[in-house]
């Protein structure tokens, strides 16, 4: 009996450890801030307090304890993670399916328009989007009464843009993949049977390519992590008092100084940030060698 994906990912160590430091970051995000104080009971007292056993990771210039900070920002920046890339994900699929099953013309018009948008600047089109859609998105949030998704707007334009970026690179590998599979014998077959193109692409050649899409979809949620990092450390993308690992390394830096170093504020957000991207691309290497079509045999 062929071993399933399972038994063959568990054998890879570092996708475990990628599993495990993925599953322990996601737990405490959700979980943890509630648990934490926000701030110190004495702010004047607790201004860039250091490591101690009340505050782990210490406190910032507002007596915040940076413990919660670090997993609130974790919240966001994984939301804007995992929703781009799921976003990036729809539009790649979808578009690199469209363009490698029909072929001829109709594909390299298509795949002409992913190189012309590869061309444009990510950041461009990303403050495009911020300035010309967060005053109307925030409107919008306030006209329908949602009150409380008003400071979020930016954040929903981080989401929308990235999504709208990350999935060139998705489009091209789907549309590689279609290419070679609408060839084989069991489409020739399908064909033959009458069935509709709708029918074999989702029946036949969007199965076969289900290893691929998982794999590269854990490695497109830490590209998404990392460009609304890069925006939020540039005071671009998300803006205090929300927190995310970008606007943490931001606050960091700003105080590390070879006078008075408060180190804390940049070590502790840069290691939980390290520690998740490398566990998703431990976590994608093994799911790829897992998912290997070659490996059932």
């Amino acid at each position: 009996m062929p071993e399933t994906w399972w038994k063959r990912l568990r054998r890879d160590k570092a996708a475990v450890v990628g599993l495990a430091v993925l599953s322990f970051v996601i737990l405490a995000a959700a979980a943890g801030p509630p648990l934490l104080p926000a701030h110190s009971a004495d702010l004047t007292a607790n201004q860039f307090a250091g490591p101690s056993g009340g505050h782990p990771f210490g406190t910032d210039l507002f007596g915040r304890d940076v413990l919660y900070r670090v997993l609130e920002g974790a919240r966001i920046s994984l939301l804007v993670g995992f929703s781009g890339a799921c976003i990036s994900l729809f539009i790649g699929v979808a578009y690199g399916l469209a363009a490698g099953y029909s072929g001829g013309r109709r594909d390299a018009l298509m795949m002409r328009g992913v190189e012309v948008l590869y061309s444009i600047p990510r950041l461009i089109i990303i403050l495009i989007f911020i300035n010309a859609f967060d005053a109307t998105v925030a409107r919008w949030f306030q006209q329908a009464g949602l009150t409380a998704m008003v400071g979020y707007s930016r954040i929903v334009i981080l989401v929308l843009s990235l999504g709208l970026i990350e999935w060139l690179t998705m489009a091209r590998i789907v549309r590689g993949q279609v290419l070679a599979l609408k060839s084989l014998q069991f489409v020739d077959a399908a064909r033959s049977l009458g069935q509709t193109h709708a029918r074999i692409i989702l029946r036949h050649i969007l199965p076969n390519m289900a290893g691929i899409i998982v794999v590269y979809l854990t490695l497109t949620i830490p590209a998404v992590i990392l460009d609304e990092s890069f925006l939020s450390f540039l005071g671009l993308g998300i803006q205090p008092p929300q927190a995310s690992w970008g606007v943490l390394l931001s606050d960091g830096a700003q105080v590390v100084n070879p006078v008075r170093s408060y180190w804390w504020l940049l070590v502790f957000p840069a290691i939980a940030m390290s520690a998740t991207l490398l566990a998703f691309n431990f976590l994608g290497d093994g799911l790829r060698d897992a998912l290997d079509p070659r490996e059932r045999r």
